[in-house]
């Protein structure tokens, strides 16, 4: 009986140890859960296909499909918040997200202020839209740029007038209304709006602007950079930035 009881109290003790080491392997993944380190992804949510808010008010896009992609492949968990283009780098560097996901394109002007990853979407042609019909001499008229934008700096050195607005929808406006004689912005943005305009506007012009697109941080959180930096080159690597650039931008588009 004795070799009985001692035998059961063995094997209850097993049990209770492995039960033990069970629970315990429980808590540290729960607790690695737990302690997942929180981002918080800030864009315009107002440049489609760039990023835009959907039916629901949620951030949607191709900058929303490839940021949760990045933070999935550093391990991190993302949060997204929306501000205004014309403070959108003030507010990062004062701590208000984390990062600046928006159709920012990499500048030496930007870069003195704030830190960029390597680029996720490749330079792209900036476009001057008009009227249809309408004679436009876009190197002396009145174009219309976002405020804070490569197109606006690039229209204030060119000789023509700059009549800036806060948002891209106000720039597209000030064309309908005769406010300007013609929009400078991103191809990308204005080509979806020039092809569902039923031949009420169209390409007056084109100019090469500015660089890549990247992720913009500050320059105090090197080690977010870098974990941006190798999802980014990772997604490069195996196609699937290349795939997400073509679902939201058309098989036409500028690639890696």
């Amino acid at each position: 009986m004795k070799s009985l009881i001692q035998g059961k109290s063995l094997i209850q003790g097993k049990s209770l140890i492995k039960g033990t080491i069970a629970g315990l392997a429980l808590s540290v993944a729960l607790s690695g859960v737990a302690m997942a380190e929180t981002i918080r992804m800030g864009t315009e949510g107002a440049y489609p296909p760039y990023n835009f808010l959907n039916d629901k008010g949620e951030v949607d896009g191709f900058e929303r499909d490839l940021g949760d992609e990045l933070c999935k492949r550093a391990s991190l968990t993302c949060e997204w918040v929306t501000n205004e283009w014309d403070s959108i780098i003030p507010n990062l560097v004062s701590g208000n997200y984390d990062t600046i996901i928006a159709g920012m394109s990499i500048t030496e002007e930007r870069d003195k202020v704030i830190d960029f990853t390597q680029d996720y979407f490749p330079p792209s042609p900036s476009y001057f839209v008009g009227l249809a019909g309408e004679s436009i001499d876009v190197k002396s008229g009145v174009i219309a740029a976002q405020t804070a934008t490569i197109q606006a700096g690039f229209v204030a050195e060119s000789g023509a007038t700059l009549v800036e607005f806060a948002t891209p929808d106000e720039t597209i406006q000030a064309v309908r209304n005769g406010e300007a004689d013609a929009v400078l912005a991103d191809g990308d943005y204005l080509m979806p709006i020039v092809d569902e305009s039923n031949g009420e506007l169209a390409v007056v012009g084109q100019e090469s602007i500015g660089g890549g697109i990247g992720m913009g941080i500050r320059e105090s959180d090197g080690d977010l950079k870098a974990k941006m930096d190798k999802a980014i080159g990772s997604m490069k690597a195996d196609g699937t930035l290349n795939m997400m650039i073509k679902k939201w931008f058309g098989d036409d588009a500028n690639v890696f």
